[in-house]
């Protein structure tokens, strides 16, 4: 195992810019997860890492040797790197047994037959798949490919795991299994990984930590419940999970820490605590997740759920566009002060309007509007 290092990686398709100085360190050891949206750079950075496509500038090094070094000349061919990788295709051979599959890459490397058989047992037991060695392709589920898939990558011992989007052909069901075992397996094995996907709860579940990137650039790293719960900026609190952004005018300078009072665009004001120190008349915005949200009832602050009690939070006026069941609760649509917004609730709403009860604490005040992801 060992750790990996991303300085300054730059490539550029034509004229078009993919990945624009991407800094980055992963530790022995580490699972860490790029998301992001089609087209930010996750999988060009991936690739940069196996070699598969070569970077126009940085330098990437995996323990102590050195794969790229753009000011250098240094650049090695993805078989002299050692990596692991696996595809969301998962590429195996149709006319050979899960077996022959997972000896593939050792009989190229000519590892000796004694050898070849020891670790091929070792890998299937690993991936629970020893009992269908004999199996083709065609006679496995999509879960079962994927772990032969994975199988055949560790069995050669690769310095560091690249997985690009592998849970993405299964259906729902079968996702979430994998998922699961694949987290069960990541804390078995121990071995550097990078791991790339647009799913956000593939992201969450399975990360040391995450690197959201936008645009070819990193838009934040941090733990998986420090992108949740503190997202640097609008794009990365649209991006991880539900986000609720209402514009609003700041009505009095409040500092860092103090209450802020904001005036929406039909003139009602809210409450929050300003994580930052906000100038009067300044132009915010103001996120929220859903499930802060809450009914408000008459008189009694927070109705549906553990709500703060009265003076703890802010009630306003909204009018209701959509209810959805989405199985154990309904999601809301509302219209507050022209902004859509989305509220989780154990029984539908009755009416055409709803008063909405919002914390002082617990949402996150932008800067200007929100630059929210596509």
């Amino acid at each position: 195992m060992a750790d990996l290092t991303i300085q300054g990686l730059t490539k550029r398709f034509g004229g078009v810019t993919a990945v624009e100085g991407v800094d980055l360190h992963v530790a022995d050891g580490e699972f860490v997860t790029l998301l992001g949206p089609s087209g930010c750079g996750k999988s060009t950075t991936l690739a940069a890492v196996a070699g598969l496509d070569r970077a126009d500038g940085g330098r990437i090094q995996v323990g102590d040797r050195v794969y790229f070094d753009a000011a250098k000349g240094i650049y090695l061919p993805p078989e002299a790197r050692n990596c692991g990788l696996v595809f969301q295709s998962y590429a195996l051979w149709p006319h050979m047994t899960v077996a022959d599959n997972v000896a593939f890459p050792l009989t190229l490397r000519k590892v000796p037959a004694a050898e070849r058989r020891r670790r091929i047992e070792e890998v299937l037991a690993l991936v629970e798949m020893e009992r269908y060695a004999a199996r083709y392709p065609h006679e496995l589920s999509g879960g079962q490919q994927q772990r032969v898939a994975l199988a055949r990558t560790l069995v050669y011992r690769p310095a560091i795991l690249l997985l690009d989007e592998p849970l993405s052909n299964l259906d729902a069901k079968l996702r979430d299994r994998a998922r699961a075992w694949l987290a069960e397996l990541r804390t078995r094995l121990g071995l550097t990984t990078i791991y790339v996907t647009h799913d956000q709860i593939e992201a969450l579940s399975l990360s040391d930590r995450i690197v959201v990137m936008n645009g070819g650039h990193i838009a934040q790293i941090g733990a998986p419940q420090q992108i949740y719960e503190q997202p640097a900026d609008p794009f990365v609190a649209d991006f991880i999970g539900t986000t609720n952004f209402l514009p609003a005018r700041v009505v009095g300078a409040a500092p860092a820490g103090g209450r802020a009072v904001l005036e929406l665009a039909d003139g009602q004001r809210l409450e929050t605590v300003a994580g930052r120190a906000a100038a009067a008349g300044e132009r915010v915005t103001l996120a929220y997740r859903p499930e802060q949200m809450r009914v408000a009832t008459p008189g009694a602050g927070a109705g549906e759920g553990p709500g703060e009690g009265p003076g703890e939070g802010s009630v306003l006026a909204t009018r209701i566009t959509s209810r959805s069941y989405v199985g154990g609760q309904w999601q809301v649509g509302l219209d507050l002060a022209g902004a859509a917004i989305r509220l989780e609730a154990r029984t539908p709403p009755a009416g055409d309007t709803l008063d909405l009860w919002l914390p002082h604490a617990g949402g996150i005040l932008f800067r200007g509007g929100a630059d929210v992801a596509a």
